[in-house]
Order: C-alpha cells, then structure tokens, then sequence
C-alpha cells in the first residue's frame, strides 16, 4: 500500500505540471542550458536525422551512450525519460508483435533492436535539446536562423502554455466526475470504470479546446494592440532583440568534441 500510494503521488497532475514546469525553466544552470541556441541546432541537425543513415551497430551504440551522457548533462526530469522508454518500449514490442503475426521469426528482433536504438538516439537527443532552452531561449534562436516571427511564437507560446493547459485539463476532467455517476459495479478487471474514466477522458478535451481558442484570440488581439506583429517583421527591432546571442568558446568546444567523438566513432566502426 505505501508503494501504491507513493507510486500515485508520483504520477498525479500536480506532480506532472511541475516537471513540465521544470523542463522548460529549472534547467537554465547547465552547461548546455549557458550555449547558444545555434549550437545546440546544429547539434540536434546531426544527431537528429544522420542516426537514420547509419546501420553500424557499434556507431549506433556509441552514439547511444553519448545521449546518455548529454541527457544527464541537461538534467531531464525522469518522468520525461519514463514516458521516452515507455513509449519506446511500446513501438518495439508492438512491431515485434505484428511481425510475429505475419508470420516472422526470431531474426526479426535484431533489425527492430537497431531500429529501437534510432529511435533512442533520435529521443535523447530532441530531449537534451530542448530541455535546455527556455521557451524564451527557444523564441529567439528560432528568430536568429530566419524562422518566421508568429511561427517561433507559436512555439514558444505553446511551450509555456503547456502546464496550464494540463491543470485545466485534470479540473475539467474532475468536474466531469463531480457531475457525472460513476459505475456501481466496477465488472471483471474493472472493465466498467475503464470504459467509463475513458469516456469522460474524450469528453474533456472539447471545453479544453473551446477554452484553449479563446485564450489564443485573447493573446493575439493584446499582441497586435501592442505592436508585436509588427516588431516581427522589423529588421533593427530584431537586431536588438537578439544581440545578445553570439558564439563563445564554450560554443566551439562542444561542437568540436562532438565532431572528434563522432570521427572516432566511424573509426572504431570501420573495424566492426
């Protein structure tokens, strides 16, 4: 019963919006969270997209081990990495599964290992990211490469909005069951209750969603009565904006260990 009970308290939403909270503004004392924006794209430009071209088990491994290692750096909240290897774990057994189905064998485990390995290099790596940029961090490298204004607002907007939501989400959700009746017999595995917290579930995403695009227009309308839209779009305000962003040493060293450590690794695969 305490497991239980502490398992509960672990996993409720209050816990989960403060993780959520943490992830996008508790980072900002790590080494990675002090880089450039620009820095950790063009890392994530690599990491994120070049593991789908390699097939050598041994780069693929030590590349895994390297998102490991910058996954800790960036002091990512566990609940993130639970749901990351939960979902992993989801996607291989469910392939294994219907491989199995279509009449697979046991040789079909090792292409799915490298394929799960992609994925968690790829999963690590977009965790590492943007775990250690702040919406407001995140805002302005988009702006400093050339995104569009309302798009790197829309994102950052999303990014902050994202603990409120999930907080009006668990009252609209509660107010659900407040008004609502509850099964008198729960039924074999709780099949009742099951089917009855999933349909409140669906049903509170429409208020949420109806409550979500009011508080948009609300913001937009604040935004164009303060001439954000415009500031968007103005070369000098974004100069301004964005001086403080340039490239330090810490920048070109982490860029640079990064490239000998994935030189050695195609080195050392050479030989495997």
């Amino acid at each position: 019963m305490e497991f239980t009970r502490q398992l509960s308290d672990k996993l409720s939403v209050e816990q989960v919006k403060i993780e959520l909270l943490n992830t996008a503004y508790g980072n900002n004392s790590t080494y990675l969270a002090k880089l450039d924006p620009r820095t950790l794209f063009i890392w994530y430009l690599f990491f994120g997209i070049f593991p789908w071209f390699i097939h050598n088990q041994a780069i693929l491994i030590g590349m895994f081990v390297f998102m490991i290692v910058t996954t800790f750096m960036a002091k990512v909240s566990p609940l993130i990495v639970f749901i990351l290897v939960l979902g992993l774990l989801g996607q291989g057994g469910y392939l294994l599964i219907a491989s199995w189905f279509f009449g697979g064998d046991l040789s079909v485990i090792l292409p799915l290992m490298i394929l799960t390995l992609k994925l968690s290099i790829i999963s690590l790596a977009s965790i590492t990211v943007f775990c250690s940029m702040d919406p407001e961090k995140l805002s302005n490298g988009l702006l400093r490469i050339g995104v569009p204004g309302q798009v790197s607002f829309c994102i950052a907007y999303g990014y902050r909005m994202l603990p409120s939501l999930l907080e009006e989400y668990h009252h609209i959700f509660l107010s659900f069951r407040l008004r609502g009746k509850a099964p008198d017999k729960k039924g074999i595995l709780y099949w009742r209750s099951i089917i009855y917290f999933s349909k409140i579930a669906v049903l509170s995403f429409y208020p949420l969603l109806l409550s979500t695009s009011k508080r948009a227009r609300t913001t937009v309308e604040a935004l164009e009565t303060r001439g954000s839209f415009y500031a968007f779009n103005h070369s000098e305000v974004k100069r301004i904006k964005l001086a403080h962003l340039s490239f330090r040493t810490q920048d070109y060293l982490f860029l640079l260990f990064s490239t000998l450590y994935i030189i050695g690794l195609f080195m050392l695969g050479s030989y495997y």
